[in-house]
């Protein structure tokens, strides 16, 4: 059972038996926590929807379909699990949203500008709770809002912290995806053999953990720097 299901389970079973005080006991004195906890629920479930249609869109982002366009229901169900996660008082839900609103706007929209203040506030709900690889995740977007500004010195900064972050947390997909990322940037400072190092130790990590995308675009990348 994965960490939200457990979470999700417990919360639920709390609701339960502090509804059934209220209802056989008469102690409704914790129904107002057993509301906050279904807020939690609802808003990890409004996530994980959330992240269903994201995650269609990059798939057919990657397939190269013409005329592509991000699902308004996308935005709407990671803005509705940041109002029920502020509700709750739940930290990690609030940042989880944060993020994804602003990557929302930023890889569907092409609008980082809006991005960034989501990514900025995103990493300090996230901080406040522990959740390190939330944290990466909006460090590494703020690091390609930085590149597509031209920011290199600034992007590469992100991509480290952030890829710090991931290897402390085991988080080795994530290392790999971020190790591609640093390796454009080598390329675009126009250190081809930093970013060949780099490609090299994305294929090798992401092809262990089972990364498969992360590695077939380091190859690809590769292929581009004339070393395929």
């Amino acid at each position: 059972m994965s960490e939200i299901s457990w979470r999700a389970d417990e919360r639920l079973i709390r609701a339960r038996e502090w509804t059934e005080q209220a209802t056989f006991g008469g102690d409704d004195s914790r129904l107002a926590e057993a509301e906050r906890e279904l807020d939690a629920v609802a808003a990890d479930v409004a996530l994980a929807q959330g992240r269903i249609l994201h995650a269609r869109y990059l798939q057919r982002r990657f397939a190269g379909e013409p005329g592509l366009a991000g699902d308004p229901r996308e935005l709407e169900l990671f803005e509705e699990a940041l109002r029920l996660s502020e509700r709750a008082g739940d930290g990690r839900g609030q940042g989880e949203a944060l993020f994804l609103i602003g990557c929302f706007h930023q890889v569907v929209l092409d609008d980082g500008d809006t991005a960034v203040p989501f990514f900025e506030r995103s990493i300090q709900a996230s901080t406040a709770v522990g959740d390190q690889v939330n944290v990466s995740y909006s460090q590494r977007h703020l690091g390609f809002a930085d590149l597509e500004a031209g920011r290199l010195d600034a992007a590469w900064d992100w991509f480290e912290r952030s890829t710090k972050l991931r290897r402390e947390a085991g988080f080795l997909p994530g290392v790999a995806a971020n190790l591609v990322g640093l390796a454009e940037i080598a390329a675009a400072k126009g250190e081809r053999d930093e970013a060949l190092r780099l490609l090299d130790e994305a294929i090798e990590i992401g092809t262990g953990c089972g990364a498969a995308r992360i590695v077939g675009l380091a190859e690809r990348t590769k292929a581009e720097l004339g070393a395929g």
